[in-house]
């Protein structure tokens, strides 16, 4: 008897990938796609190089030549540093508190969202009830309502509470500065639930259905299943969706101007650097070094998560 070997084709040793995601993996892991890469990188690369190499240049050489005369002048001074972060004069920056105020405010505001999507789009997945697909309906165009719409209803909501026939079912707050780092809690709350809802219900609802089914039958409970089997499964969703509300928390200048004001004990950094400029926006020594102190806190919080980020972006985006 004679045995015929199949086509080197048709065995494993085939170099086309045969799933979409090894395709995409395959092109994405070519010579030219990480000169472009690269390229990328660097172009992007560049502003940020600028501005940490201005942050410590003197002010006369700021306000004169470009920051890459830096390489043929070199003068280096940490002076815009220390007015920025310690300077004595409401003028010169304090930057220090307002950090403080930041951390204060962007924790909460990212871990609330997280909390409340993630329970709010297992429910959505995998619970039966009436009037599931309209809530699920309503949570998405939610997400075309402009946030500027929302402010006017929010502050009056504060400012007034919440009447019913003349009973005062929620009183009005006092605006002290607690209640200050509430409401920018609540906003930013409110205004990142209908995107964190709709992406991590992406991810919920293609889990395995047999999982599910076995854990029901095993006698889990949603509780039990939600922490046991679907926390873990999405912690890479999680992730991704952490890393853009802190980033769009962190920066955010419109809900912290509105709720938590321009004060030193609630505002928060970007507050501060709105107004580092000065009245005529010739303090460009005190923006380098603000802007250079604003962002180390986000570029640690994306490289230290970056991992998670790319496979949160991934997760479900291609099936085999």
């Amino acid at each position: 008897m004679t045995t015929t070997t199949p086509p080197l084709s048709a065995t494993a040793t085939d170099p086309q990938p045969k799933t979409t995601a090894g395709r995409v993996r395959k092109r994405l892991n070519t010579r030219a796609a990480t000169v472009i890469s690269i390229v990328i990188a660097i172009v992007w690369t560049i502003p940020t190089f600028g501005l940490f190499v201005s942050s410590f240049r003197p002010e006369d050489q700021i306000k004169t030549t470009g920051w890459w005369t830096f390489f043929s002048d070199p003068q280096l001074t940490l002076e815009n540093y220390e007015q920025v972060l310690f300077g004595r004069s409401s003028s010169a920056g304090q930057l220090a508190s307002y950090f403080v105020n930041s951390v204060v405010i962007t924790l909460p505001s990212v871990l609330f969202p997280l909390a409340f999507a993630a329970l709010a789009a297992y429910a959505l997945a995998w619970m039966n009830f009436r009037g599931r697909d309209w809530i699920y309906i309503g949570v998405f165009a939610l997400q075309i309502v402009p946030l500027q719409m929302a402010l006017v209803p929010l502050l009056s909501f504060f400012s007034e509470g919440v009447s019913l026939g003349g009973i005062t079912l929620l009183p009005a707050w006092d605006l002290n500065d607690e209640q200050r780092f509430v409401q920018v809690w609540f906003a930013h709350t409110c205004f990142a639930l209908p995107l964190g809802v709709f992406l991590l219900h992406n991810f919920v609802s293609q889990l395995p259905k047999d999982l599910m089914e076995a854990a029901r039958v095993d006698g889990a409970t949603h509780p039990k299943i939600f922490r046991t089997i679907v926390l873990p499964l999405i912690t890479p969703a999680l992730a991704a969706y952490g890393i853009f509300q802190f980033l769009w928390v962190w920066n955010d200048l419109l809900v912290a101007l509105i709720f938590a004001g321009g004060g030193d004990e609630t505002a928060p950094l970007t507050v501060r650097l709105a107004e580092l400029a000065g009245t005529r926006g010739n303090e460009w020594q005190r923006l380098t070094s603000g802007a250079f102190v604003a962002i180390i806190v986000p570029l640690i919080v994306f490289l230290s998560l970056q991992r998670y980020f790319v496979r949160g972006l991934l997760a479900g985006s291609v099936k085999g």
